[in-house]
Formats: structure tokens, C-alpha cells, sequence
């Protein structure tokens, strides 16, 4: 009898663990939906864009503004996402972000003018700006110390797929579309062009209706629940991934955090539960650091322009594509070895091996490029004599063009006027732009048209983001002036090879440290207390450097070349190295509790 009830025990324990392994899957995979979502919210608008503008009749400007309308959604959402998620649950935002994401694709792909598109465009913002907050929130809740570490790292590794994902559609619309253009005549070709980037946005529906179904089928976070004094539901959802003493011991930490914070706020002790006290402060500041130099060593920046370098470094156009394409592989790749990885290394020491990885990277890719720049010609003088009367100047760059601009020029010898690109970096008073590189041997390339319109904001409030200190009114009516139009070299392709394969060792080095592990910074890092307010302040750090970052890049390349852009990224990622090797607390396998007990005793290690 004895042994029979032995063996249902045995039984009994089994089937628990094969429940608990299976919800933590379940988890894992609505997360990971999450971390999809934002992955294509990033990279959908790349594949998307180039048709939106043959066939949309939108203005630049207009343009310009549905592509940065996923940022504004995104920084309106996070300002928010803390604080109603502390109001509502983690559960009612998750299903809020997906429904908004699901709700945003019919309106952009069915949209017939500016208005749906824009707001479709800042639906998809605002659901990336809840779901980049609330997910990593909800997982570090959640999980247990042991797989904490994996589980933010599969929402990271989803994300880089979202960005493959967008990738790979939109280098197949492009095949489609280069066929058609072979086959079928110019209306065929612009209707089809017309659909292709309604489908690719489409594509991306499916991932959106899953992760809103899986939200609906999770439980609310434990903390949360135990924080508005449903102990009892909390404990039974810590059972869900952990055994009952796990949970035992996690519900008597909760306890003892709740309590140490009720008595530092009593009257007598006012003044010692202040915000910037050492256990809310310094882990909120580090975290800060962490998102703030994360965005700092460039990674978006070289995710949103990766083509444009690569064409630059030599690569033809449908070479850069595809090394896009491997790019985002890499990153999807490398994420997986940073998630394996992560619980048993430990963050700081992904942190340090990643961030000195991304040192040496860039600053291969800076050498390879201050070599050909080197051998700039500035040819401004001549640009500024075409200026028409109206201030507007048109250069159709081809091989007639360049050897036009370079006659003459003794600095020129080594540059071949069929393989020579051209950017111009020009002001209208005192608000200045610049044009992407285009080349001389690329036939298709669209003439560089510089307009007042291209330069100078349409209103005052875009006015001040631009240059809060310029006239708008002056630069209304000033005449165009040309600042820098650098004539260079085309590198050839064994050379273009060479710095897409320092920039695939970049990015591999970013998913195996800072990729992961700047995730769960932003979640484990935060005390209990501020963690969802201060992971929504954090968040918009990360998003105002990866704006500032992106909005600098073309004119700082244009006026200094791409060697200077991708030096000053070496140089933050020594600071990020820096606070990653000697400030960064080591917080692998501890449970939220244990690191918040970490900074209330000073950091002692």
C-alpha cells in the first residue's frame, strides 16, 4: 500500500513539473510574440517604403513624418506604460498592445491617402512603445530567478526575427517587382507596386492575432497581484511555474519588501522612502546608463541605413540588399547563442565581452571607410553655380556629371569619374540638411533634388525640434547654399565585403551581450517600487538617443564622412564598457527581491 501511494506521489510530482514546464513555455512564446511585434514594427517600413513613395503621391515631408509616427506613438505609449500598468495589470496592456497592433494593419494597408496612413502608422508606434515596456515587466514578474535571463533574451531573439522577418518580405517584393518591371508595361508596373506594400504590411497580421490571443490566456503578473493585496491569487500563479517552496519563499520576500517599504514610509521615518534613496537611485541611474549608451553604440542607425553603407563601401544595389538581409540573420543568430548563454555567463560578463567586441568592430569599419575618404574631392563651388533663380538646384549624378564636377581638379587623379559618388550637405539660413550618397555608376538612381521644402520645417514646432535657435521666417526666404558636396570614390566590392563582414561581427557581438542583456537591465535592475514608472522614463531615454542618433546620421556623414560617425560610436562603447565591467551588479540567478536587498545594504558585493 505503501508503495503503491509512493508511486502516485512520484506520478503526482511528474505531471506537476510537465504543467509547469509547459505554462513556461506558454509564457515564453506569448513574450517572444511580443518581441516579434516589435521587431516588425522597427523593420516592416523599410521593405514598405519604397513603393509608399512611387505610388502614394505623399510629399517628402509627409514621408518623412509616417515614417517617424511609429517613434511618436512608441515615446507617447511609453511615457504612459508604467503608470497603467501599475493601474490595470500587466495582463490588460499586453492585450491592449496587441489588439492595437492588430487594429493598425487594416488601417494602414487599406488607407487611400495621409490621414489613415499616419494613424495607423502611430497605432503600430503606440503598440511597440506598450509592448517594450509591459513584456520584459511582465517576464521578470513571472519567471523564476533561474530562467529570468532566458526568457527577456527570447523576447529579444523574437524581436531580431521581426526584423529578419521584415527583411526577407521585402527583399522578395523586390524580386517580384523587378520582374514585373520586365515583363509587364509602366501602369502594370506602378499598380503592382500600388499592392505590394499593402501586402507587406499585411504579412505581418498574423504574429499580431497570436500574440492577442496568447495575452488573453496568460495570468497577471504575481508581484502585481500581490501588491494590491491579492496574496492568495499570487501564490497560486507563482505555483504555475514553481514548485511550493519556490513559491513559499518568493511570496515571504515579497512580504518582507512590502513591509520594510510600509515602515520607511511611517510618519516618523518621512523622508526615508524618498525616491532618491541609495536602493531607488543608483540602480535606476545605472539602468538608465545602460539604455542610454546601448542606443549609443549605433545600433539602429546601422540597422535603419545599412544599405546606404554598404552601397557606399562598394557593394552594388542588390549585393547591399542581401548584405542586409545576412545582417539581420547574423543578429537573429548570435541572439540565440546570447539567450543559451545569459543564465549560466552571467550579464556583466556579456556585457563586457560584447561591448569590447563592438570596440574593435567599429573601428575597423572606421579605418576601412577614412581610407577612401581620404581622397574627397569638395566640389561645392560648382554645385553652387547650378542653383536656379528660384533656389532649388537638380544634379542627375551620372558618369557626364562627375567628370564635369572633377575636370580640373589636381586632387582628383584617383578618382574615376564611372565610379564616384556624390553627397551635398546645404542650408537654407540657419536650418541645414543633407542628401543621401548616390553613385555614379547606379543608372537607376533618382536625380538629387534639393528644394527649400527638403530643408526647412512647415512649422514652428518642427521648427524648434530641428534648431531651436534658427528663424523660421528668415530661412523661409533665404537663398540655398551649399555647404559641402564631397565627390569620392566608389571602393570596389572586395572592399565593401570587408566592412560588411566587420559590421556582421558588430552585430554579432551586440545580440551575444548588449543585445540580451540591456533587456534585462531595464527589468531585473529596477526596485520593486519604481519598476514600471522607471522602466517607462528609461525606455524613453533609449528612444530620444536612437531619434537624436538617427536625425544627425546623413548630415554628420555628409560633413564628416562615415569613418567620424562610426569613431564616435567606438568611443560611447569604451563608456558603455566601462559601466558594464566596474559598475554593473552581477545579477544572475537572483531573485527581483534579492537584487533590491542588493542596493538597500550599499552594493557591497
Amino acid at each position: 500500500m505503501t508503495g503503491n501511494s509512493s508511486q502516485t506521489n512520484d506520478v503526482s510530482t511528474l505531471g506537476e513539473s510537465a504543467r509547469r514546464r509547459r505554462y513556461s513555455a506558454f509564457l515564453l512564446v506569448v513574450a517572444g510574440l511580443g518581441g516579434l511585434l516589435y521587431g516588425i514594427d522597427v523593420g516592416i517600413i523599410g521593405g514598405a517604403l519604397p513603393y509608399l513613395e512611387a505610388t502614394s503621391h505623399l510629399t517628402t515631408a509627409q514621408l518623412s513624418i509616417i515614417v517617424a509616427a511609429v517613434l511618436l506613438g512608441s515615446v507617447l505609449s511609453t511615457l504612459f506604460a508604467g503608470a497603467l500598468s501599475d493601474a490595470f495589470g500587466r495582463k490588460p496592456l499586453m492585450v491592449l498592445s496587441g489588439a492595437m497592433f492588430v487594429a493598425s494593419i487594416p488601417v494602414i494597408a487599406l488607407s487611400d491617402g495621409y490621414g489613415p496612413l499616419f494613424l495607423g502608422r502611430l497605432l503600430q508606434g503606440g503598440s511597440g512603445g506598450l509592448i517594450g515596456v509591459v513584456v520584459p515587466l511582465y517576464l521578470a514578474e513571472c519567471l523564476a530567478a533561474s530562467n529570468r535571463g532566458k526568457g527577456t533574451g527570447i523576447f529579444q531573439w523574437l524581436l531580431t526575427l521581426g526584423i529578419v522577418t521584415a527583411a526577407v518580405v521585402g527583399i522578395y517584393y523586390s524580386y517580384r517587382v523587378q520582374g514585373v518591371a520586365l515583363t509587364g508595361d509602366a501602369a502594370t508596373l506602378l499598380a503592382f507596386k500600388g499592392q505590394a506594400w499593402r501586402r507587406i504590411f499585411w504579412v505581418s497580421l498574423p504574429p499580431g492575432m497570436l500574440f492577442l490571443i496568447g495575452s488573453l490566456f496568460v495570468t497577471e503578473s504575481p508581484r502585481w497581484l500581490f501588491r494590491h493585496g491579492k496574496e492568495a491569487q499570487a501564490r497560486l500563479v507563482l505555483l504555475r511555474t514553481r514548485t511550493g517552496q519556490q513559491a513559499d519563499v518568493e511570496i515571504e520576500e515579497m512580504k518582507a519588501t512590502a513591509q520594510s517599504t510600509l515602515e520607511s514610509s511611517l510618519p516618523g521615518k518621512k523622508g526615508q522612502d524618498s525616491i532618491l534613496r541609495r536602493k531607488y537611485a543608483v540602480p535606476f541611474l545605472i539602468a538608465c546608463a545602460i539604455l542610454f549608451l546601448n542606443q549609443t553604440t549605433g545600433i539602429n542607425s546601422i540597422i535603419s541605413y545599412n544599405t546606404a553603407i554598404l552601397l557606399q563601401s562598394g557593394l552594388s544595389d542588390l549585393l547591399a540588399h542581401w548584405g542586409y538581409v545576412i545582417f539581420t540573420a547574423v543578429n537573429f543568430l548570435m541572439t540565440i547563442v546570447g539567450v543559451t548563454l545569459v543564465d549560466r555567463k552571467g550579464r556583466k560578463f556579456l556585457l563586457a565581452l560584447g561591448t569590447s567586441g563592438i570596440i574593435v568592430s567599429v573601428i575597423a569599419v572606421g579605418v576601412l571607410f577614412l581610407r577612401t575618404e581620404n581622397l574627397n574631392v569638395d566640389c561645392r563651388g560648382l554645385v553652387q553655380a547650378m542653383v536656379s533663380p528660384n533656389q532649388e538646384v537638380t544634379v542627375r549624378f551620372d558618369h557626364a556629371m562627375a567628370e564635369k564636377l572633377l575636370a580640373g581638379n589636381a586632387e582628383a587623379g584617383k578618382i574615376e569619374s564611372d565610379h564616384a559618388s556624390l553627397a551635398i550637405i546645404y542650408s537654407y539660413g540657419a536650418f541645414t540638411a543633407s542628401t543621401s550618397y548616390v553613385r555614379s555608376d547606379d543608372l537607376a538612381a533618382k536625380p538629387i533634388q534639393i528644394t527649400r521644402a527638403s530643408c526647412v520645417p512647415a512649422n514652428k514646432v518642427e521648427a524648434f525640434f530641428k534648431n531651436p535657435f534658427a528663424n523660421l521666417d528668415e530661412a523661409r526666404t533665404a537663398p540655398l547654399r551649399i555647404d559641402k558636396a564631397p565627390v569620392g570614390r566608389v571602393p570596389d566590392a572586395s572592399h565593401g565585403w570587408w566592412v560588411a563582414l566587420c559590421l556582421y561581427a558588430f552585430v554579432a557581438f551586440y545580440a551575444l551581450g548588449p543585445g540580451v542583456c540591456s533587456w534585462l537591465a531595464l527589468s531585473e535592475l529596477m526596485p520593486t517600487r519604481i519598476r514600471s514608472n522607471g522602466m517607462s522614463i528609461a525606455l524613453v531615454i533609449n528612444q530620444f538617443v536612437s531619434t537624436t542618433i538617427a536625425a544627425i546620421f546623413l548630415p554628420f556623414v555628409g560633413k564628416h564622412g562615415y569613418s567620424s560617425i562610426f569613431f564616435m560610436f567606438a568611443g560611447f562603447t569604451v563608456v558603455y564598457f566601462l559601466v558594464a565591467a566596474f559598475i554593473l551588479p552581477e545579477t544572475k540567478n537572483k531573485t527581483l527581491e534579492e537584487i533590491e536587498a542588493h542596493f538597500e545594504a550599499g552594493g557591497a558585493r
